[in-house]
């Protein structure tokens, strides 16, 4: 991928160690550290648009999860581990510490959004403020999936299917099938929210059997061990001790059903703050000036 455009100038690139392996990194700007997690199908370009004026205020960086984008992709142990939030998360914590940042702020969207909340459940000295960007909790995307959601969010029940069965469907055409899903999420049902640079590099890292099976594993921990975690989570009680942010497509995935802000506070986040921006569901890229005039105000108070 090293031929790929530089999205990013002025920001350095990082390669990190962790107990996956090593983890790519963009970081730029002066401030308070500040950790911006990508969902799927996508890597740390998605935040393109906003880096530059968030590196500003902040010393920003922009990671790649694991089995995503230029990341390692550890080969996955069928949902139970090694592609669970908790894990993920820990790479997070890896990645901070070693850049010299014990505490900071994250906003995370779709996968990483959900990084982002377990690991303010696990290690609630590390997070200071958390904004997750068009998500509902697992448990409740779970629990809650009917008919119209099932249809809304078929890829969850599809990724989370044991290998190799969404592998190989996926590897006989992947391009096509990163496109798709790309489209079918935004507002306008297309591409064109997504500049020529970014869609280059999506297809190069979704280009690539290991990076499916590490998308795929990404989902049967969803289906398993992350849901379990939140579950036991909401069993004792607990929640997230840092203040939150909760922002969403007004025609975004959880848009859909029950109010995202209402989701979190019976669950995970009952102080939570939040607002919808007009977008679907890639804020950060089909709405980034709303998606910023939500944030900074948030992250800077």
């Amino acid at each position: 991928m090293s031929d790929l455009a530089d999205l990013f100038p002025g920001f350095a690139s990082k390669w990190i160690d962790t107990e996956a392996g090593k983890i790519f990194a963009r970081v730029g700007g002066e401030g308070p550290p500040l950790m911006l997690l990508h969902g799927f199908p996508q890597t740390h370009v998605m935040w393109r648009r906003l880096a530059p004026a968030l590196a500003e205020r902040f010393t920003v960086v922009a990671m790649d999860l694991r089995g995503y984008g230029w990341s390692t992709a550890p080969r996955g142990d069928g949902g139970l581990e090694v592609y669970s939030k908790r894990a993920m998360g820990r790479d997070v914590v890896a990645v901070m510490e070693q850049l010299g940042h014990v505490r900071f702020a994250l906003v995370g969207h779709d996968r990483g959004a959900r990084v982002g909340y377990r690991l303010a459940l696990d290690e609630p000295g590390r997070v200071e403020r958390l904004a997750l960007l068009d998500i509902m909790p697992t448990l409740l995307m779970w629990e809650r999936m009917d008919a119209k959601r099932a249809m809304q969010v078929y890829h969850w029940t599809f990724l989370a299917q044991p290998e190799p069965l969404p592998e190989k469907v996926i590897g006989g055409d992947p391009i096509h099938w990163l496109e798709h899903t790309l489209a079918s999420w935004t507002k306008a049902k297309s591409l064109a929210p997504f500049d020529a640079g970014a869609l280059a590099h999506y297809r190069a890292f979704f280009n690539n059997p290991d990076r499916i099976h590490a998308c795929c594993e990404d989902y049967r921990a969803g289906a398993t061990t992350d849901l379990a975690q939140d579950r036991a989570d909401r069993d004792a009680g607990k929640t997230i001790a840092c203040p939150t942010a909760v922002i969403w497509g007004s025609a975004g995935i959880p848009a859909a059903g029950s109010s995202p802000l209402d989701t979190w506070h019976e669950t995970f986040a009952p102080q939570a703050t939040g607002q919808a921006v007009d977008s679907g569901h890639f804020v950060a890229e089909e709405n980034p000036q709303s998606t910023l005039d939500a944030l900074l105000p948030f992250l800077t108070a």
